[in-house]
């Protein structure tokens, strides 16, 4: 062998042991100090409060706008609003997954359900945190739970818009809701099925009866459909499959915690219609993971300010993002 090969063979092993170093960086304390740990871990129950006001705010300010002024100008951009605080709603009980929202864990869970869950399609928080538990620790992995949702990207443009298609025409939420629902009234008999059904839907159903009637009281009863089932069916549904596209697919490296996972930098009109309440801070998430959303673009501004910006998996936009999982 000449002294040439044997030269490039030695920096080809110094060049792996330094990415196998760099991979062992893999502990919210390889990135942050003690203390800062300790804050980016402080709840502050009165933001967690104010979250949900505004999640629901903008959802009920809606319903009395286009209540008011029912003209598809106004019946449109509701959509698009409503279904980002739905995904609002989803954002939110994640925190409450992970114990983000208040210390005391039993109103922690009870806000989950009753006031984040069950006015949409969840019902308690316990089979969410013991499944999303196993995709943070094993992210990216053969046991991650979540890998079905990465693994197939990158794709095409052309099965992309397929996607898009079926998300924006309402063919997907169809399809999971009616799967969630049929999976809910199982048994036997009619009483097994409805006894099953009402034990995982009676709660949402109670309250979303409330939403019906009091659109109905306001004398536009069909608008509960046009405004809060419509948008679950579509808009919803796309931006969530943003979303999943946006945190984990067609990353650069599966084993590496700066890699395998993405933040994207969204701007404020992605943020309102997108992206609520901190979502795409998804890589900072996963290095802090009981770090309450307010404070992960604080955990974000730590990374770059140390250097860390150059190995991170970041993107600008959304678009940006899916010119990774989707190349021309």
């Amino acid at each position: 062998m000449s002294s040439f090969q044997q030269q490039n063979e030695q920096r080809s092993e110094e060049q792996r042991s330094q990415e196998q170093r760099s991979k062992e960086q893999q502990r919210p304390k390889d990135f942050f100090s003690a203390e800062e740990i300790d804050d980016l871990r402080t709840l502050s129950p009165w933001r967690s409060t104010w979250s949900i006001v505004h999640c629901w705010g903008v959802i009920l300010l809606t319903w009395v706008v286009v209540t008011l002024w029912t003209h598809p100008l106004t019946i449109l951009p509701a959509i698009f609003i409503i279904g980002a605080r739905q995904l609002g709603l989803g954002v939110l009980s994640h925190d409450g997954a992970h114990f983000s929202l208040y210390n005391n864990r039993r109103l922690n869970d009870w806000v989950c359900e009753w006031i984040l869950g069950r006015p949409f399609t969840s019902g308690t928080i316990d089979g969410y945190r013991k499944y999303h538990l196993q995709h943070h620790a094993n992210t990216q992995q053969p046991e991650d739970p979540d890998l079905h949702l990465s693994k197939p990207f990158p794709i095409s443009k052309a099965s992309f818009r397929r996607k898009v298609w079926r998300d924006l025409s309402g063919q997907t939420g169809w399809k999971q809701y009616g799967a969630m629902f049929k999976d809910a009234f199982r048994g036997e008999t009619l009483v097994q099925r409805l006894q099953n059904g009402w034990r995982r839907f009676g709660g949402n159903i109670v309250i979303n009866l409330i939403f019906l009637l009091g659109f109905t009281l306001a004398g536009k009863w069909y608008l509960y459909f046009l405004l809060w089932w419509v948008p679950a069916l579509t808009w919803n549904r796309f931006i969530t499959r943003l979303r999943n596209i946006g945190e984990h697919a067609a990353v650069p490296d599966n084993d590496d915690r700066l890699r395998n996972t993405r933040t994207i930098e969204a701007s404020w009109w992605e943020r309102a219609f997108i992206a609520p309440y901190g979502v795409n801070y998804h890589l900072e998430h996963h290095l802090v993971v009981n770090c309450p959303y307010y404070k992960l673009k604080k955990a974000h501004g730590m990374l770059l300010d140390r250097g860390w910006g150059e190995r991170m998996e970041l993107r600008s936009s959304y678009r940006d993002m899916l010119g990774v999982a989707v190349p021309g």
